[in-house]
């Protein structure tokens, strides 16, 4: 019986060259219907990046023909690098003019053409990131075309005059790309839309959803299931035999203040030296069957997308904020972890179930704070039942800390930038959004559980989606050492490895220069990613770890409940399952992927925009700011009063003639010998407020 497990054993096993499809045939003996299987097979074989058909229509495995298989990373200069899907690697760089036209986040499959420098070429694209590109309706003589507003897109779109609609020369459009580039044919494309000019923030938003093609309404047979799903679980209530019952567990969930899918509740308990820890996480996979009409949809939109005045759901708010919501005094399905830990931090057992529980109280980040921190009265009488418990999750969650920084984790404690909006919908500050100890609660509660699973699945040796955190780039840390020695925040260093980054956080804690250098060496982290492939989290120092604890508003999450569910009831996976599951995780990793980054990305394009809408009537004002990156061209300074960023262009640096020193990563005047170097601070005057580019622009 021909499969695609069976043919990659045969191109790893007894294919010594590229080999034709009949030679295939005749090796295998194939009868006619199997010569058509065959043909399918190899198709879908070559489309996933598996093998590879050369020119002469040849079949051979990609690893054998120097041949490997990623998504490519545009840089706006037009070179890139092809970051592997096979985890543990170091990515690949591509030079501008090996790029086949390859746009930024595109799956490739790339020859490595000097494997010292790890230098190549992309001879295919499997997959386009971009069908739609957001740019402006250029017109040259009488020919059409669409300039893209991304930096990453590299060419121009060539649109012929009966596709162009109504768009005028000037216009912002978006158009549908009918074809891709090629060495014969430049690309084209088709205006499907034209955008009006944001007259507000919120219009500004709907544009960006535009921009990034991010997923509208649910499809009607979507809407239609989750009615179903819902009428019926109201009806049948909980009858399921097999479930734990923990309603009389005291339980509660912890967000934030404008949270409604609530999607991991906690308890907590102590005997002796021994905590006890309960982790439940909504039991999307009880609701949602794989291949339905909600699954499909949810696996190509990957994750919820959070803008600060909406969310873009993964699942109809029928199950997100109701059904599978854990909301208080409401008999809801989880799925619960349960550890226990000794008093210094080591889980000593893990159990993992399907159980029923009723949540006492929907807790904010801020109330709890109250409690533990700022040891509210008001606060602390309110929830007086619970005190104990939250005491003792206090004291958890700085045990389980210490041993993480311990085993060389990174403690990042970054401020991120919080919109708050009016009633309008426009932004009326941007402020450092709180991150308390409350957060920190929840997201090692949710650390530990995540790592209880993911050990559980390795253990048992089943096909799983990691999420997994590869080591920096050797050549980003020359760049990190240049930072850290003109900040001159630690003595007698010549050189920074990656082991060396917990021990760094640690020396520059407290400094001035903390969060800067936190920044950079963020900047100079790679980005975890999802894979069947487990080479560990090195950010998190974790020999293995997944993500489980989000399945309302993340696709893998959702995958590895259905494995968990499946060992714990059986304990072992069907040959066929695991067969289907070779098959399929490594496409879902890849994706999920994608449309993390998708999401990340539109998330930073609308701040941006919030930005220029909130600090367009500042013009002419003068803040403090501080240096937070220096480039040949100009410096970005971050304001005081604002969480905001700004491009202080040398243009604008009109005291003097200013001279970039890649050195020691300065701008100096030649006069006056001023030097801005990362960290100084510096007063600056808002010049103007780019509102088509989403840019800051500063004077001295």
């Amino acid at each position: 019986m021909i499969t695609k497990d069976s043919l990659i054993a045969l191109f790893r096993e007894k294919i010594t060259k590229p080999v034709s499809f009949n030679g295939i045939v005749f090796m295998l003996n194939l009868s006619p219907p199997e010569r058509r299987k065959l043909k399918k097979i190899l198709r879908e074989m070559v489309s996933g990046g598996d093998i590879v058909r050369t020119r002469k229509g040849l079949y051979g495995p990609a690893e054998e023909m120097s041949l490997v298989t990623g998504f490519f990373e545009a840089h706006k200069d037009g070179y890139g690098f092809v970051v592997l899907e096979k985890p543990g690697e170091r990515d690949i760089f591509i030079p501008a003019k090996a790029t086949s036209g390859a746009m930024d986040n595109d799956r490739v499959i790339a020859r490595v053409e000097n494997r010292q420098r790890r230098e190549g070429r992309i001879i295919r694209i499997l997959e386009r990131a971009h069908t739609r590109i957001m740019g402006t309706l250029e017109v040259n003589r009488t020919v059409f075309s669409v300039k893209p507003k991304n930096k990453f897109v590299p060419f121009s779109l060539y649109i012929a005059p009966k596709d162009r609609g109504k768009a005028k020369e000037g216009d912002t459009v978006i158009a549908e790309v009918v074809s891709y580039p090629t060495d014969k044919r430049p690309p084209a494309g088709r205006v499907i839309k034209v955008l009006k000019k944001p007259g507000s923030p919120v219009d500004e938003v709907e544009g960006i959803i535009d921009e990034f093609n991010l997923p509208g309404k649910f499809p009607h047979d979507v809407t239609g299931e989750a009615d179903r799903l819902y009428e019926k679980a109201r009806s049948a209530g909980h009858r399921d035999k097999k479930r734990k019952d923990l309603r009389n567990l005291a339980t509660v969930t912890i967000d934030g203040e404008r949270a409604r899918d609530f999607d991991d509740a906690v308890s907590i308990e102590k005997a002796g030296e021994v905590y006890r820890l309960w982790v439940h996480i909504a039991d999307v996979g009880y609701y949602i069957k794989g291949d339905s009409p909600i699954d499909l949809e949810a696996r190509k939109r990957g994750t919820s997308v959070y803008f600060p005045d909406r969310v873009i759901p993964m699942l109809p708010k029928e199950l997100s904020e109701d059904l599978c919501s854990l909301k208080p005094g409401v008999e809801r399905l989880s799925f619960t972890v349960e550890m226990e830990f000794d008093r210094h931090g080591k889980r000593l057992c893990a159990k993992f179930y399907p159980s029923l529980i009723k949540s006492n109280e929907r807790m904010t980040y801020t109330s709890v704070r109250k409690i533990l921190v700022d040891r509210d009265s008001e606060e602390r009488a309110r929830y007086e039942y619970l005190l104990n418990d939250f005491e003792l999750m206090g004291e958890l969650c700085n045990v389980l800390k210490t041993g993480r920084l311990r085993r060389g984790s990174l403690d990042f404690d970054l401020p991120e930038p919080e919109v708050l909006l009016d009633v309008q919908g426009n932004p009326e500050a941007i402020i450092k959004a709180e991150r308390n100890f409350a957060h920190m609660i929840i997201e090692e509660f949710m650390i530990a559980a995540n790592e209880a699973v993911a050990g559980r699945l390795e253990g048992l040796d089943v096909p799983s989606l990691y999420r997994v955190h590869e080591e920096p780039d050797p050549m980003k840390l020359e760049y990190l050492m240049k930072v850290i020695n003109n900040l001159g925040v630690l003595k007698n260093r010549k050189t920074v490895r990656p082991k060396d980054f917990s021990d760094l956080l640690k020396q520059i804690a407290g400094s001035p220069e903390e969060e800067i250098v936190h920044h950079i060496i963020l900047r100079s982290l790679k980005q975890a990613r999802y894979s069947p492939i487990n080479v560990g989290h090195f950010g998190l120092a974790s020999e293995s770890y997944t993500h489980f604890t989000s399945p309302i508003r993340r696709y893998p999450d959702l995958v590895v409940h259905r494995i968990l569910r499946t060992v714990v009831a059986g304990g072992r996976l069907t040959d066929k399952r695991t067969r289907e599951l070779d098959s399929t995780l490594p496409d879902i990793a890849f994706h999920s992927s994608m449309t993390e980054r998708r999401a990340d990305e539109a998330e930073r394009a609308v701040l941006g925009a919030m930005r220029v809408w909130f600090m367009r009537d500042k013009v002419g004002e003068v803040f403090e700011g501080r240096v937070v990156k220096v480039m040949p061209y100009g410096l970005k300074v971050r304001l005081k009063d604002y969480y905001v960023e700004g491009l202080l262009h040398v243009s604008y640096m009109t005291d003097d003639f200013y001279q970039y020193d890649e050195k020691d990563l300065s701008l100096s005047g030649l006069n006056k010998k001023k030097r801005f170097s990362i960290g100084k601070k510096m007063n600056v005057r808002i010049e103007r407020v780019d509102m088509e580019e989403r840019e800051i622009i500063l004077g001295l």
